[in-house]
């Protein structure tokens, strides 16, 4: 089974305009109950963006941290990686490998072996397109933010049946729903940027643990990055380059 998982705003958004998603970490209650969801995970897909930004857990120091954070570092790590990348040469991670190109065929077989999640909406709006997802996990937040990086790619039609709802106190509202009938594409004009100087995207001071929680839907949003990466304690390099965070689907080659 495939499994695209995300956090948003009420109004659909994984990061407002500006490329600020602070509002969406969630809190200790929040992340145990993720953990739960990942603990069955077999393989991870990622772009070359999100998995920069997680190899912080393989390296991180537990000490310190909260239970539920040293609960996830060990989950991603004991889990196997695929990352989708044209300049990746090595992976730095265990459990790791690079693949040039995102195969539908490969991920179908994939899915027959056990359970796979991926990360991020560009790299899940392939999948979503390939007809490849069976499952979508959506952790509703209380805020709207007026527009900015959805969590679905435009032109996509898939009938859903809820699975399972849980509310928690901070608000957050999480649905799972699987996917019913055959997926219908249609053209979508792309949209047009408004001209004028994007603004550094805004944060707010949150522990290693909430943001590092924030994996696929939950972490592999662009445009506050290489904040991010800095308040991880991870290296900013030149592939760390900033961009909108979770923009309209771009390429998963980074």
């Amino acid at each position: 089974m495939l499994v695209y998982s995300a956090i948003a705003s009420l109004d659909g958004y994984t990061a407002d305009a500006e490329g600020n998603f602070d509002w969406s970490a969630p809190d200790e209650e929040v992340h145990a109950f993720v953990n739960d969801l990942e603990r069955g995970i077999g393989t991870y897909l990622y772009g070359r963006r999100m998995y920069e930004v997680m190899l912080y857990w393989e390296t991180a120091s537990l000490e310190g941290r909260s239970p539920a954070g040293r609960d996830f570092a060990g989950i991603w790590r004991a889990a196997d990686k695929i990352v989708y990348s044209t300049t990746l040469q090595a992976a730095s991670s265990a459990r790791t490998r690079i693949e040039p190109r995102f195969d539908p065929e490969a991920v179908r077989a994939l899915k027959q072996r056990g359970d796979v999640s991926i990360g991020g909406p560009g790299l899940a709006a392939s999948a979503i397109r390939a007809g490849l997802v069976d499952e979508y996990q959506l952790f509703v937040t209380p805020v709207v933010v007026g527009g900015g990086t959805p969590a679905f790619p435009n032109g996509v039609h898939a009938g859903l049946v809820l699975a399972e709802e849980r509310r928690f106190t901070s608000g957050v509202v999480y649905l799972r729903y699987r996917v019913r009938g055959a997926l219908r594409a249609t053209v979508v004009p792309p949209t047009r940027r408004r001209p004028g100087p994007r603004r550094a995207p805004a944060f707010s001071a949150r522990s290693g643990d909430e943001f590092g929680l924030l994996r696929s839907g939950f972490l592999g949003r662009g445009g506050g990055r290489n904040r991010l990466r800095r308040s991880l304690g991870v290296a900013h390099d030149q592939h760390g380059q900033q961009g909108a965070r979770w923009p309209a689907p771009r390429s998963i080659h980074a």
